[in-house]
């Protein structure tokens, strides 16, 4: 379905990442108007002029932006992308501090252009700089949130699908907690269709996902982007796709129901931490968190996963 109306999408950075994302959302029809800023004019003008030629060729959204961050005035929605770049070996909490710098001198710009937006960010470690965002912003914590693990979620029903062999769209299965090294499955409310994902058994009974094969599994889904970044030197269009799936979800009001990370209310005893589980997303932002079921294991996992993001936090804190 293609947006109505004069939504305007604008993303922060004309890196790898938001080029992608600006691309995904041309072709996908995901906001009227995307507006394309980056602090390096050039770099950015020349995307503009990449993407605004293959225009003809989609819809009816188009593309505007450059090096000047008036582009943005007036959007509905502020995707940030801007940051360092992560590199092979570099966790996504070693960038905390000089992201959260960036972040610091962006975020009253971009609210001064755009006070009525909703904030995604999709800059690493973008759990941290939720914290950050929303401190600077005083916004809802809703309507300052990130991808969390909207990705490495799809990362999961992709392995799981390949695994089972059927389409990715019947594989119900969430990753959740920290974007980064202590993310994990919520294995307990895994599903295929309407089968416990350890009920799944193949053509001749056998069960498919035994503890070891959940186990690889996991570890391929945590490792994915450095085996990416270890070929290509980044990821770009997967993230790209998920944050324009984000992007549609608010613009179009869907209350759509996305592995996102916002600052969290006492949530399962976790308070002041952003970190991903399921939650609504509609036009407001994060609309609700859900009270997902965990199981005494996984809920283990999220009290620790919540205090690698704080101990990061507070590392980076004046």
């Amino acid at each position: 379905m293609t947006v109505t109306g004069t939504t305007k999408l604008a993303i922060v950075g004309a890196g790898s990442v938001g080029s992608s994302l600006a691309y995904a959302a041309l072709i996908r029809g995901s906001a009227r108007e995307v507006a394309l800023f980056d602090v390096n004019g050039e770099k950015a003008d020349a995307e503009v002029l990449d993407l605004a030629h293959g225009t003809p060729f989609i819809g009816s959204s188009h593309i505007t932006g450059g090096g000047d961050i008036d582009a943005l005035a007036g959007a509905d929605m502020v995707v940030i992308t801007a940051g360092a770049k992560q590199k092979p070996g570099q966790t996504r909490l070693d960038l905390a501090a000089t992201n959260a710098g960036i972040l610091e001198s962006l975020m009253p710009q971009l609210l001064e252009r755009a006070p009525d937006a909703v904030f995604l960010l999709v800059t690493n470690p973008c759990d941290v700089l939720t914290v950050v965002a929303q401190q600077i912003a005083q916004l809802p914590p809703g309507r300052v949130f990130s991808s969390g693990t909207a990705l490495d979620s799809s990362r999961l029903r992709w392995l799981i699908a390949e695994r089972a062999g059927i389409a990715a769209s019947s594989v119900h299965a969430h990753i959740v907690g920290e974007h980064g090294d202590s993310e994990f499955a919520l294995w307990s409310g895994a599903r295929i269709g309407p089968t416990p994902i350890r009920e799944w058994t193949d053509s001749e009974g056998e069960v498919v996902f035994t503890e070891p094969v959940l186990e690889q599994i996991h570890h391929d889904v945590v490792n994915a982007a450095e085996r990416v970044r270890a070929g290509k030197g980044a990821t770009n269009y997967a993230i790209g796709l998920s944050g324009a799936r984000i992007v549609e979800a608010v613009l179009r009001d869907e209350r759509a129901i996305m592995q996102v990370s916002s600052v969290l209310e006492n949530y399962r005893g976790v308070d002041g931490v952003a970190l991903s589980v399921p939650s609504i997303v509609g036009a407001s932002g994060v609309e609700r968190v859900l009270d997902v079921p965990m199981d005494d294991g996984e809920l283990e996992q999220l009290h620790a996963s919540a205090d690698a993001l704080r101990d990061a936090a507070n590392a980076i804190s004046p």
